[in-house]
């Protein structure tokens, strides 16, 4: 057989299957398609996700229904004020019988870990994912620890409560690939959730909900090494250095995006050309995922801010203004 047929029947399998986490996922979440793709292509891009939206609005459900749809375990851990760094990463313990110290796995040791409010715990504790995303290890007493493989950090905050909570810094924020927006459901939407609910639809029992595994890891591994060969030309690096250069620039801004936001846009773009079939990236895709890559990367400036100009309208104008390449 043509090694060249076969990576391409791998690849169209891979891409089949992780289409069908749609459907699969639509079983227990109701319209938040964005959310999902999301999810799946930081997945395909080794990348984490800050997840932002009021409180109901399905963020845990989903990450749930995604981690059961790709056999992937997951674990979440609700971040509090009093909660530790060695809460999320482990422990040395102490045990007795040997009398040794023996490490306990934190939470933060699974595929996809739900950090839950993460902007309600302090810096410190917040830091200590840091390496767990940057890394894919955690070092306790020296000694390095990798974790499984995928690995996602999907962590949510609520826009719309500040009392008590610790903004995450720009460092940090960096460090996520993307950050997605989970809205309000459409009427239409909220009719089905309760429609559903009041048929039985129980959120804490996905089985029962017909959700089965359709993709596992080694689909996850055929789609990484297929979106690698997706081929981008010079003309599109220049445009997505071009976009970014220009956040710089942005009179409405006091931080524009970096040169690793600019390669996390590339990557992203590269991602999401490859999921609708293509295997090279085109304008299209670069404008596609700018405003989930690129909107936490940047900072308004305090005016502009109480002139009800967003992260999301600058990025957008700047798009409309960046030449695109033909």
């Amino acid at each position: 057989m043509d090694p060249t047929t076969d990576n391409a029947g791998s690849s169209a399998s891979a891409r089949s299957s992780l289409e069908s986490l749609r459907t699969e996922i639509s079983k227990a979440v109701v319209g938040q398609d964005p959310a999902v793709t999301g999810l799946v292509v930081a997945l395909l891009c080794r990348g984490h996700v800050l997840l932002e939206g009021v409180p109901g609005v399905a963020k845990t459900l989903l990450v749930r229904a995604l981690a059961a749809s790709l056999e992937l375990d997951t674990k979440r851990v609700q971040f509090t004020p009093d909660l530790m760094p060695s809460d999320v990463t482990g422990s040395l313990v102490y045990d007795a019988r040997t009398t040794e110290f023996s490490f306990q796995q934190g939470p933060v040791f699974t595929n996809l870990l739900l950090a839950d409010e993460i902007n309600r715990t302090p810096p410190k504790t917040q830091s200590s994912l840091l390496e767990a995303m940057e890394e894919r290890q955690v070092t306790v007493d020296g000694t390095p620890r990798p974790l499984p493989e995928p690995f996602l950090v999907a962590a949510t905050q609520n826009p719309i409560e500040y009392e008590g909570t610790y903004p995450l810094p720009e460092a940090q924020l960096d460090r996520f690939l993307l950050k997605l927006t989970v809205p309000l459901p459409s009427r239409q939407d909220e009719i089905d959730v309760l429609t559903r609910h009041a048929e039985g639809f129980n959120p804490r029992d996905l089985h029962a909900a017909g959700i089965r595994p359709v993709a596992g890891p080694a689909d996850l591994e055929a789609a990484r090494a297929a979106v690698a060969k997706t081929s981008i030309s010079p003309e599109i690096t220049a445009y997505v250095v071009d976009i970014c250069r220009a956040t710089r620039e942005s009179p409405s801004l006091t931080l524009g995006a970096s040169p690793r936001g600019a390669t996390a846009l590339l990557s992203t773009a590269r991602a999401w050309a490859w999921l609708t079939g293509r295997d090279y990236v085109i304008p299209d895709d670069v404008k596609a995922l700018a405003l989930p890559t690129l909107r936490h990367r940047v900072q308004l400036r305090p005016e502009a801010e109480m002139e009800g100009v967003t992260a999301d309208s600058v990025i957008n104008a700047i798009l409309a203004h960046v030449p695109v390449p033909r």
